[in-house]
This record gives C-alpha cells, sequence and structure tokens, in this order.
C-alpha cells in the first residue's frame, strides 16, 4: 500500500505520492539507502520550512492582503529585546483595532538584519475593509518607529516567492556586506534565520488515500491527471527517488482554470 496527500487551497491542490523506491520497469530494485551528510540535511529542512510557510500563506492569505516592511531611521541601532517589545505593542495595536471591526488579525514575521547591521520588518497582513483602511492603520502604530512600504499580494507565483523570502537562511557573517552580523550574538542572529506568525493561522491535515504499487506505476507511466475542474502546472511537477530514505516520489500542484474569490465555498 502507498498514499496519496492532497493538500487543498481555495484555487489550488498540492498533491503528494509516497511510496517505496521499488518502482517503474518489473524488477527494479530498490534504491540504496545513503547516509546524508550535514549539508544535505540542511537545504532539506529548509525545504520543508519553506514548504511550511507557502501553505501557511495559502490557506490564511489572498490577493489584495498586504505584504509590509516596516523599518527604521538610517543609523538607528537597538538590541533585538528592544525590537521584540516594539512588535508586541505593535501587534496588540492592530489587534484592537481589528477586533473593533469585528475580524481577526492574521500575520507571518520575518525580522531580518540588512547588509549595513540595520534591522528592518518584513510581515504579510490580512487586509480588513472600512475606514481607516488596514495601509493606515499600520502607519498609524508605525510612524513614531520609522517608514513602512507596501505591496498588495498576488496568488500567481507570488506566494511561492515570499515563502522562499521568509524562511531564507540568514547570510553568512563572512559574505561580502555582511561583515555587521559580527555584532550580533548567536541567540539574536537565531531569531533573526527564523519566522513567526500569529497563532490563530489556519492549518490543516492533508486528505490521505491509499493506493496499490501498480496502480502508481500507471501514474508515473502515464503521468498524473487533474482533479477536473483544475490543470496541473508543468513546472511544479518532481518524481524521483529519495536517495537518503530509498523512497521514492511524486508531487505536483495543480491549479483552480476558474478562480473563485475569497469567502467562496465552491
Amino acid at each position: 500500500m502507498y498514499w496519496k496527500d492532497t493538500y487543498e487551497f481555495l484555487n489550488s491542490n498540492d498533491i503528494e505520492y509516497k511510496w517505496e523506491g521499488k518502482y517503474g520497469a518489473k524488477g527494479e530494485k530498490r534504491q540504496k539507502k545513503k547516509k546524508a551528510t550535514p549539508e544535505q540535511i540542511k537545504k532539506q529542512n529548509q525545504w520543508k520550512k519553506e514548504r511550511e510557510v507557502w501553505r501557511k500563506i495559502r490557506w490564511n492569505f489572498y490577493e489584495g492582503d498586504l505584504w509590509t516592511t516596516l523599518t527604521f531611521p538610517e543609523g538607528t541601532r537597538m538590541s533585538l529585546q528592544e525590537i521584540k517589545k516594539i512588535m508586541t505593542n505593535f501587534w496588540q495595536n492592530m489587534r484592537r483595532a481589528y477586533k473593533k471591526r469585528g475580524k481577526q488579525l492574521l500575520w507571518i514575521m520575518r525580522i531580518e538584519i540588512g547588509k549595513k547591521g540595520g534591522i528592518h520588518i518584513h510581515i504579510i497582513i490580512n487586509k480588513i475593509r472600512g475606514e481607516p483602511a488596514t495601509s493606515e492603520l499600520i502607519q498609524r502604530y508605525w510612524k513614531k518607529h520609522g517608514y513602512v512600504n507596501f505591496t498588495p499580494l498576488y496568488e500567481d507565483g507570488d506566494f511561492r516567492r515570499l515563502a522562499n523570502y521568509i524562511t531564507k537562511p540568514l547570510p553568512d557573517e563572512n559574505e561580502d556586506g555582511y561583515e555587521q552580523l559580527s555584532l550580533f550574538t548567536p541567540e539574536e542572529k537565531k531569531e533573526c534565520s527564523t519566522y513567526s506568525c500569529s497563532k490563530n493561522l489556519v492549518t490543516k491535515e492533508p486528505e490521505r488515500k491509499k493506493y496499490y504499487r501498480w496502480t502508481v506505476r500507471k501514474i508515473i507511466k502515464n503521468g498524473p491527471e487533474p482533479t477536473p475542474g483544475y490543470y496541473i502546472d508543468p513546472e511544479s511537477v518532481v518524481c524521483g527517488v529519495n536517495k537518503y530514505t530509498g523512497l521514492s516520489y511524486l508531487r505536483y500542484t495543480e491549479i483552480r482554470i476558474k478562480p473563485l474569490e475569497r469567502g467562496d465555498s465552491g
């Protein structure tokens, strides 16, 4: 028995087939397991983190929501603890403003260290209707600290790029232009190497179905079929054998032909 995991989103599905390494031609031997190097494990963990954030974005945010960068005046220097205190206060103010409208505040945040050692904050935030607008609320609660830049979200390809950006590894302090990183403690650099998010973000378990080996071999031979009403993004199709586990896999994303709007249940 092997399985198919389907992660459902508003206008797309992620589909993953997982099974033992023996597939394709009859009698083909299972792939040998190999011991992963620390660098390979690091890359695998990075991929998983990026995939996790990409799914969180697609479950909770939509076109028109905001990708926002909060910056401080040039030359500002403060500890990471001071930054975190400022952000705690910022989110409390935003949460209260949303609550008055009867809405939940959703966010994903990454604190980033710039080339010159300055800290700025990237956030994805859900946009609500009414006055003052979400952008005005952000400016109201951030203006005493610095500047704000807004970019509306676009789902087609944009969400994947954002997930990559939010989860990107912290640069090496020996890299040209990043010498200022050496001034930060290991704890501070660790804090700036990951993301945080509001606790109310929706996450879902995949729908799982079991398949027999011959069914999976047929899918490999003929290619996967999209769900009715969807088409498969050809650039998303990845098939192979994990040389460290010996297990085979097939992954792809299918996209809804007629996109739904936020709030549609169909």
